[in-house]
């Protein structure tokens, strides 16, 4: 078998594709199984064994046909794939355990915060209150919508460069609105 196996490697090295073809007929099963006994997931299983090919197809060199037979070589990178994907499956999971964490963490706004925030709100409920309804109309639909400006013309059934004009003209009017209004003391 080692011999069998070190003709394989050879004709892997030389880029001969039905190498690959014998090899993965009489192995992959081998490789899946090392795999699903580490990740316990048969997507994830069969990700491995992907992986686990196309190395030996892009780096057949790796083998070594005097460390031992290429199942057992074949498996062993099978098992060191699938617990790298556990760690960093852990990994992620740990980032996102650390970011809620710390989004929940963040203090509760101060009462003068908020009062800022109200104010802020209602100078904008006012200044969209003085914009023609035509333009209104595409803000809403761009900004608290969080439609693309393409999305937002169809959606009013007007042109896209029609959309893009109103905005322009919209979000003009409403930063000399609101500069105005946030810059006055009250």
């Amino acid at each position: 078998m080692v011999g069998s196996d070190a003709l394989l490697a050879a004709r892997l090295a030389a880029g001969d594709d039905h190498a690959l073809t014998e090899v993965f007929d009489r192995l992959a099963t081998a490789v899946y199984e090392g795999a699903i006994r580490v990740l316990g997931d048969e997507a994830a299983a069969q990700d491995v064994v992907q992986d686990v090919f196309v190395e030996l197809w892009s780096r057949p060199g790796r083998y070594d046909p005097d460390a031992g037979p290429l199942r057992s070589y074949l498996v062993m990178r099978a098992r060191h794939r699938a617990v790298d994907l556990i760690r960093s499956e852990l990994r992620r999971v740990a980032r996102q355990e650390h970011s809620y964490r710390l989004a929940l963490q963040e203090p509760d706004p101060s009462p003068h915060d908020e009062v800022i925030v109200s104010e802020a709100a209602a100078a904008v409920r006012a200044a969209m209150g003085m914009l023609p309804e035509s333009q209104r109309r595409i803000v809403e639909l761009a900004y608290f919508g969080g439609l693309t400006c393409r999305e937002a013309a169809k959606a009013a059934g007007i042109p896209e460069g029609t959309a893009k004009s109103r905005l322009r003209l919209a979000l003009a009017r409403l930063e000399t609105v609101l500069d105005r209004q946030l810059l006055e003391p009250s």
